[in-house]
């Protein structure tokens, strides 16, 4: 691990991540070349996307299967490890599937993890600032997600990203252009990929309507005198995306509770409390993921971009609290970056937590 932490990290992926790759193909029988894959990537929107092609398929008679943000096993895991991965996939193709979703990450496409998995299609929802900690420049990160589009056989690109020119010279096959922000954009990748796979526009339709949509993505958990809307939003243009559309939503006050994961993108961290500060009426900081850095260190430097009203509420449970004790009627409280999750993490210790269940709690204290 020591002389991991020395080499750069071209030479890992090459003599580390790779040779895993290929090993976990080898014993699992290379399960991926028995699957039609449809592989998403972006910097957000991925998740739901992956999720909406699943429904219209599934919806459709389709053998497919999907792994995901939220069905990937492990802690903070889009993108599983190879021999996780590979592993899955032979029990999928065992079972009968023939179509796969499957989202992944820059960092698993940077780190081979995804080797062996031919790609039929490849979403790129969008391209923004995110995981820089890791790729250390925007263009590096950028061209992590196009190796999607390099490898898959058929592009689905966003016309509406600013790296959709970029995407599509790169592409090695067929391209299929979709536009759109935020869910327009997502449905509107769906109905692409959906459409192109001979599914009817009025099956499409109905598919797209009945949607049930997906654990801790604008999920709203509570609506009577004021509502508690729960997101995965963790990344600036995840937050001003989903600020900008509550805010269309909200009569009264938006309260947005937010922070940012410790050994993760500092840079992110004051340009979020900037778009947190310009688009809510509050502001209540608190921790996300501190790992061994200092929750209220990290909070700081969220308010050094944060312009409008905010605290800082360092404990999670307590700025919750806080948030749903001041809504009233009309007002709108936003929960951001936990969403799903079942654990947060302090030191390097994983302690149980659950937003729904901080909702709860914050609901009986305050008698709602």
């Amino acid at each position: 691990m020591f002389l991991k932490k020395l080499m750069p990290q071209k030479i890992i992926n090459l003599f580390w991540h790779l040779p895993q790759a290929v090993l976990a193909n080898i014993i699992y029988g290379f399960p991926g070349r028995k699957l039609t894959v449809i592989a998403i990537t972006g910097t957000s929107g991925k998740t739901t996307t992956a999720h909406l092609i699943y429904h219209v398929l599934k919806q459709n008679w389709f053998k497919v299967e999907l792994i995901s943000t939220i069905s990937a096993p492990g802690l903070h895991v889009t993108n599983p490890d190879p021999f996780v991965l590979q592993k899955m996939l032979r029990q999928l193709v065992n079972k009968g599937a023939k179509y796969l979703v499957l989202e992944v990450t820059s960092h698993g496409l940077d780190q081979n993890r995804n080797w062996g998995i031919p790609f039929t299609y490849g979403v790129l929802t969008n391209i923004t600032h995110e995981h820089l900690d890791y790729h250390k420049s925007f263009a590096n990160y950028q061209q992590a997600k196009l190796k999607l589009i390099r490898l898959a056989k058929i592009a689905v690109l966003n016309q509406s990203d600013p790296s959709f020119s970029l995407a599509k010279s790169l592409s090695r096959g067929r391209v299929l252009e979709f536009n759109g922000e935020f869910d327009e954009a997502n449905q509107a990748a769906a109905s692409v990929v959906a459409k192109d796979l001979d599914i009817s526009l009025k099956k499409i339709n109905s598919a797209l309507h009945n949607f049930p949509g997906v654990p801790g993505r604008m999920e709203t958990v509570y609506q009577q005198k004021f509502r508690v809307v729960i997101d995965f939003a963790h990344k600036p243009d995840a937050l001003v995306k989903a600020l900008q559309f509550l805010r269309q939503k909200t009569p009264g006050r938006l309260i947005s509770v937010f922070g940012c994961a410790g050994l993760r993108d500092r840079l992110k961290r004051p340009m979020m409390g900037k778009i947190s500060g310009r688009l809510a009426d509050l502001t209540l900081i608190t921790a996300e993921d501190p790992r061994t850095e200092e929750v209220e260190e990290i909070c700081r430097q969220i308010a050094g971009g944060c312009q409008g009203r905010y605290e800082i509420i360092p404990d999670r449970q307590t700025a919750i609290n806080r948030a749903i004790a001041r809504a009233k009627p009309g007002d709108l409280v936003a929960l951001f970056g936990k969403a799903h999750e079942k654990s947060m993490c302090f030191g390097k210790i994983e302690y149980p937590w659950s937003e729904y269940q901080a909702v709860r709690k914050a609901l009986k204290l305050c008698k709602h």
